[in-house]
């Protein structure tokens, strides 16, 4: 069970770190590449229509290459949160239909018996539900939040 959590953190781990090293290559060789272009566009514009012209489309470039990546971070911002709720109910799903979970809570009731079991079952049951309740405030809060 454990294990699973485990070689699934040592996977996603392994993943952003390789996405990590892919994203700082070209984000420097993009870099390389506008800087050129933008001189190039700056040289050309400035040959044929003066200054300020070049100045201000050059201003204009860098601004759309800035609302470029503020909308893709924003999307897959919202992409990442989602993937963690979906992962978050989907580990949740799984501990609870966890065989050897079951085997356990079996033995538990057979050790200590039904009639001493069921306070303590109906105090687990209500602090699972509080729990539950209160991720699910936290979430719409987030979502709230997000969407001010």
């Amino acid at each position: 069970m454990f294990q699973r959590m485990i070689d699934d953190f040592r996977e996603s781990v392994g993943n952003a770190l390789r996405l990590a090293s892919l994203v700082e290559v070209a984000i420097v060789a993009g870099f390389v590449t506008i800087a050129f272009l933008c001189a190039a566009a700056f040289v050309f514009v400035l040959q044929n229509y003066g200054l300020i012209e070049a100045c201000l489309s050059g201003a204009a470039i860098f601004f759309l290459i800035t609302l470029i990546a503020v909308v893709t971070y924003n999307i897959r911002r919202k992409a990442m949160k989602k993937r963690a709720a979906e992962t978050a109910k989907s580990v949740t799903q799984n501990l609870l239909a966890d065989p050897m979970l079951l085997a356990a809570g079996l033995q538990l009731v057979r050790a200590i018996g039904i009639k001493k079991m069921i306070p303590v079952l109906a105090i687990g049951g209500l602090a699972l539900g509080l729990f539950a309740g209160r991720r699910d405030n936290d979430d719409e809060a987030k979502t709230d939040e997000g969407k001010s």
